[in-house]
Parts: C-alpha cells; sequence; structure tokens
C-alpha cells in the first residue's frame, strides 16, 4: 500500500483537530504549541480520547487542546522524576557490582569467562562493552590508555563505569550464582535473584524511554516487573498489580530508593506529581483506588 498522506500546515492542522471535536480556548497560542511540539508527538496523548475505530478520529468526549498540553507537561514532568529515581538506582547497583566482584575477583574480573553462565553471550556482552569503553570520552579511560598496555581493557571501576545500564543488567544476569551475586541481592533486601535481574532490565527500558523522551504516563511497558513475594522490607500490601503499567514499578523504585537513600522524598514528590495528573489518568498509570493509603507510600 502506497503512502501517500501530504503534510499539513499548522493552521490546517488546528482546523482538523477542531473538525473531531477538540475545543480551542486560544488558538493563537495553539499555533505556537504546534510550531514547537509537533502534531505527530501530539497525537499519542490524543490517541486514548479518540474513536480510533472511526476513519475520522473522532474526540469520544469533550476536551481542549488545553487538557492535552496539560497531560503533555505532566507527562514530561512525570518522565524526569522517574528518570532522577534510575539514576540513584543505577548508580548504587553499578557500584555494588563493581565493587562485590573486585573484592572477591580482582580488577578485571568481568574478562574471566568461568564467573559466567554462557561463554558464548559473555563474549558477545564484553565485545559489546569494549566498543562502549572505545566510545567514551572520559578522561580516566584516556589516562589508562596512554599509562597502561596490560591488560589493554581498563579495570571494573572504569570500564563498568562508562557501561550503559542496559549492558550491565545483561552482563549481571549472566553471572553465576555465587556468593558475590547472592551479597549483591540481599543487600537490596530481596531474596531471589530473579527478582532484582527483571528490575534491572525494566529499569533501563524505562530509562531509555524517558532519556529519549518517550511517552511514558499510560504506555504499556513491554518488560512487565516481577514483584517480590517476601521481600524484606515493607512493601505494598496490594498485590493485584497491573505489572505492565508504570505504577508496579514505581513501587519498586521506592522499595530500592528506601535502602539507598533512607529519609527519601520520593513518595512525597510522587503524592505531589499525581495531585496535578490531568484528565484523572491515575487509573491509566496503573494507580489503584486509594493508593497514597498503602502503609508503604505513608
Amino acid at each position: 500500500m502506497l503512502y501517500n498522506k501530504p503534510a499539513v500546515s499548522i493552521p490546517d492542522q488546528i482546523l482538523k483537530l477542531k473538525s473531531r471535536g477538540l475545543r480551542f480556548k486560544d488558538e493563537a497560542k495553539a499555533v505556537s504549541y504546534l510550531s514547537n511540539i509537533s502534531y505527530y508527538r501530539l497525537r499519542a496523548y490524543t490517541f486514548p480520547f479518540q474513536d480510533n475505530n472511526h476513519p475520522n478520529h473522532p474526540f469520544k468526549s469533550a476536551i481542549s487542546f488545553e487538557d492535552i498540553i496539560s497531560l503533555y507537561v505532566f507527562d514530561r514532568q512525570f518522565r524526569l522524576f522517574v528518570l532522577d529515581a534510575i539514576e540513584k538506582i543505577e548508580i548504587s547497583i553499578r557500584t555494588q557490582i563493581v565493587y562485590q566482584w573486585a573484592m572477591s575477583h580482582g580488577s578485571h574480573w568481568y574478562l574471566d569467562p568461568t564467573l559466567f553462565i554462557d561463554l558464548n553471550r559473555h563474549t558477545t556482552e564484553i565485545s559489546r562493552l569494549q566498543q562502549e569503553v572505545s566510545r567514551s570520552a572520559e578522561t580516566f579511560i584516556a589516562h589508562y590508555k596512554s599509562k597502561y598496555t596490560t591488560p589493554p581493557e581498563p579495570p571494573c571501576w572504569m570500564s563498568l563505569e562508562v557501561s550503559s545500564f542496559g549492558l550491565l543488567s545483561l552482563l549481571f544476569k549472566n553471572l553465576k550464582l555465587g556468593n558475590e551475586k547472592k551479597m549483591l541481592v540481599s543487600y537490596y533486601g530481596l531474596k531471589d535473584v530473579r527478582i532484582l535481574e527483571n528490575w534491572m532490565h525494566s529499569f533501563s527500558n524505562i530509562r531509555n524511554i524517558c532519556a529519549h523522551h518517550g511517552r511514558l504516563w499510560n504506555r504499556r511497558l513491554t518488560a512487565h516487573i516481577k514483584l517480590p513475594t517476601n521481600p524484606k522490607n515493607l512493601f505494598i500490601r496490594n498485590n493485584n498489580i497491573i505489572p505492565y503499567k508504570i505504577y508496579a514499578s514505581l513501587c519498586c523504585m521506592k522499595y530500592m530508593i528506601d535502602i539507598i537513600s533512607p529519609g527519601n522524598t520520593f513518595h512525597i514528590r510522587l503524592k505531589e506529581l499525581m495531585r496535578n495528573c490531568p484528565l484523572a489518568q491515575e487509573k491509566e498509570m496503573g494507580f489503584p483506588t486509594n493508593w497514597e493509603q498503602d502503609a508503604f507510600w505513608l
């Protein structure tokens, strides 16, 4: 099938949205918004409120362009909030992985294939890590390469410092279940290594969405989160949580941050943010009714 849709001018974009039932309080301001936020990008925010089985995609209820912009702004604030949380978690996990294995196996343990489950995966992942190291502009990488020749790869506290969170999660999952892995999982108040492996994978995917300015508020996450069945620390009592909605991941982020940074304000800031969630979209994010009354969030 040939794609032959023409480009649409901003005034015509507004006319099209109006014909579908979207209201405008200030069309001049709407022109300014559409000049800086593309019509196609905003389509991800209008989509849930339209009848998308109808060829003209009419809006199903009374809603304004300003409502859509409010939701867009909320989603941006929400992404920044989540990205801040994942940054803390990523740095902590990276630190613990480097420390636990370096103390037992030395500075270049990540190159030792005997520590890993799947040797083919290890070869592939180390190759990816070497590429990330070679692309790094960090001064400490350049210093190592200029001063040392053997081994050619920098020590773990340098190499893994510049690796992506996604690659770090793959390397961690491929590590054998020894004392180091058990100690690391225990450090985060968990009893099942598969839970932490799942969280790392899920958080790295969410981080990529945030870093690339993707829609997060009502996204169906592809990396479903797993909830711990018997964690050492306080967790949500309501286990009837949708694993592909962002609320489930937020619960796991808070669990980790409570360990990493006792006395943090994650729960307070999330409540404040959700009070400003437009168009009653809490349910679309997976938030259960009265979620903030759970002891976990108090």
